[in-house]
């Protein structure tokens, strides 16, 4: 369940609650006339369910309570609730399949957006990366896997693509064609570095066992990167982002593109155009699979449901 709150002007007050009474999927509406200083208005609560979200909000869109006022939603963990319970039952739909997508674009937005933390979250995985590739470590590799930034942006281009959202689809591109570049050039610089100083040859390229696999193309990197999309938009879509560490752990991205550095500073540009392979199949990868699991999901009870008691 999610609790709705909005703030309107005191002459949407009976459009706002014929929104809300006509809708199935609602319960335990509450009116707080005149409570509501900037703007001056009425503050209006309920209790709705995931399934029927998103054609409330888009009903309250109608009657421009988002530019007048404001529309809220927030997650209930608990709710006590037989009238609650009943709605949801009676909605149309699972809460696990239904998708919010105002709330999953404003989750992706932020994820997307290109910023300090952004750059260097994805920097120290490409430097975890080259210390991995010098190291011959496995355990290395996996960290900058899970350090790397680069679904938020990713999962964002997916949701721009279904939604038709140029604005989010330039803000997530602008954070991957910035941001890879920014976090390569410096993972380069410092590469040189270490060059100089003799804490890198050659053979810490050519001589890897436990992190080849990071350059080693094929259909099964591409079937991969289409798992792990599709498993980390699942969970974006039903908020378990528990689901998401598997999906970091799985695919060459990040690690993709710092190898590539490693191997191009060496000279090893054979090496180094693999990786940069990888990382565009498994950027392509993620995002088609993304694509697929929304334009796909659900859109019904699969599943019966056991009645509340």
């Amino acid at each position: 369940m999610l609790h709705l709150r909005v703030v309107a002007p005191e002459d949407l007050r009976d459009p706002v609650l014929d929104v809300l009474r006509s809708e199935v999927g609602v319960a335990n509406i509450l009116l707080y006339p005149g409570v509501s200083l900037d703007p001056s208005g009425d503050e209006i609560t309920a209790d709705i369910a995931r399934e029927c979200a998103n054609d409330v909000i888009k009903r309250l869109k109608e009657l421009d309570v988002h530019h007048r006022g404001a529309v809220t939603l927030e997650i209930l963990d608990t709710v006590l609730s037989t009238r609650a319970h009943r709605a949801e039952e009676e909605a149309d739909g699972d809460p696990a399949d239904a998708v919010i997508w105002d709330e999953l674009i404003g989750r992706t937005r932020e994820e997307a957006t290109l910023s300090v933390t952004f750059v260097t979250f994805l920097t120290l995985a490409c430097l975890l990366t080259a210390i991995g590739v010098v190291t011959d470590s496995t355990v290395t590799v996996v960290g900058a896997m899970v350090l790397g930034p680069e679904f938020g942006p990713l999962a964002a281009l997916a949701v721009a693509l279904v939604q038709r959202r140029r604005g989010l689809a330039r803000r997530a591109a602008l954070a991957l064609i910035v941001g890879f570049p920014i976090a390569m050039g410096i993972t380069a610089l410092c590469t040189l570095a270490a060059e100089a100083l003799g804490w890198l040859t050659v053979d810490a390229v050519t001589h890897v066992d436990e992190v080849d696999f990071i350059f080693h193309v094929g259909p099964l990197s591409f079937v991969v990167a289409l798992l792990a999309g599709a498993a980390g938009m699942l969970s974006l879509v039903s908020a378990r982002a528990t689901g998401l560490v598997g999906v970091f752990i799985s695919v060459y991205t990040v690690t993709a593109a710092g190898f590539a550095v490693v191997a191009a500073t060496v000279g090893q540009w054979d090496v180094a155009g693999k990786s940069a392979l990888q990382l565009l199949v498994n950027l392509v990868g993620i995002v088609v699979a993304g694509v697929g699991v929304l334009v796909l999901r659900p859109k019904g009870t699969l599943i019966p449901r056991v009645a509340q008691t």
